[in-house]
């Protein structure tokens, strides 16, 4: 068996083409689609990230600006940028950053987003309309999963579906996606983490596998069953002895589950693009809601 690369760009390339439609109806309104980042610290990831953001929307003429605090910015000072960022009208998407500094807590920060600007999909009201089944914003990687399956079509109905993670970022949300009654959902889901026992007595009977552990290389081929389809989520930086003195690595050793998986989503290449695309799709949903009502 030959196993299929399910490579991201093509299927963001897709998106952002009908993205075009929507973004040229907003600017007859005269409105250009904007995020709002924050991002605090001088995390090497995070700042990848927002910069890779910027690209992207500068790419689809749709505004954004960075706040780029210091570490030491206090609870209270960014709860104040947040609230002026929710009422002004020229940013209809707000990204905290994660992760934040220890001295902030994070939910109180992701709360006080208002959630119509709450372009990630994760406040408790968008999450609660996402657990019943009823979306509004789903968050972004889990939303561009969704996407990266129905393009490459890699069916769900009725097939075992184990996540590795239980994050709000990923892990959680997207069992709720896979469960729910809709075209690619009606999956049975089984959420692994730190205190399953077992677990690769779980992953091996997995026939789709989605990797969101953030350990490099967790997953080989002696743990995964023939003809599974794997999503690799994993962004791990890997020191090496490189010109860059690192890698970026995967959860899955790629390499050893070729010729098993049916397909795998590389890494890099994969899920990472789809996570800034759909960043972007739901920036300029919430522009529409906002302005037309829709």
């Amino acid at each position: 068996m030959e196993t299929r690369h399910l490579r991201g760009k093509a299927v963001a390339d897709h998106i952002r083409s009908e993205l075009a439609g929507d973004i040229k109806q907003l600017k007859s309104s005269g409105v250009i689609a904007g995020l709002a980042a924050v991002l605090i610290g001088e995390d090497p990831a995070s700042q990848m990230y927002v910069r890779s953001k910027a690209r992207a929307f500068a790419k689809a003429q749709c505004f954004s600006k960075t706040y780029h605090l210091p570490a030491e910015t206090s609870e209270t000072e960014l709860l104040k940028l947040i609230r002026k960022l929710n009422i002004d009208s020229r940013f209809h998407g707000i990204l905290i950053q994660l992760p934040l500094p220890k001295h902030i807590d994070s939910n109180r920060i992701l709360n006080s987003v208002d959630p119509r600007k709450d372009v990630d999909g994760f406040h408790p009201v968008n999450l609660g309309h996402l657990m019943v089944g009823q979306p509004r914003v789903i968050p972004c990687t889990p939303h561009g999963i969704l996407k990266m399956m129905e393009f490459y079509q890699i069916p769900t109905s009725g097939r075992a579906a184990v996540i590795l993670g239980r994050s709000t970022i990923v892990g959680k949300p997207m069992a709720a996606l896979l469960g729910h009654n809709t075209p690619y959902g009606n999956a049975t889901v089984t959420m692994c983490h730190t205190r399953t026992r077992d677990i690769w007595a779980i992953t091996s009977q997995a026939d789709i596998l989605i990797a969101a552990s953030g350990q490099p290389g967790l997953i080989s081929g002696k743990v995964i069953k023939q003809g599974v389809d794997i999503i690799d989520v994993g962004i791990n930086r890997v020191e090496d002895d490189s010109e860059k003195g690192y890698r970026i690595e995967g959860d899955v050793n790629f390499e050893s589950v070729q010729g098993i998986a049916a397909s795998i989503t590389p890494v890099p290449g994969g899920v990472g693009v789809m996570t800034i695309t759909m960043l972007l799709y739901n920036t300029v949903q919430a522009a529409l809601r906002a302005v037309l009502g829709k």
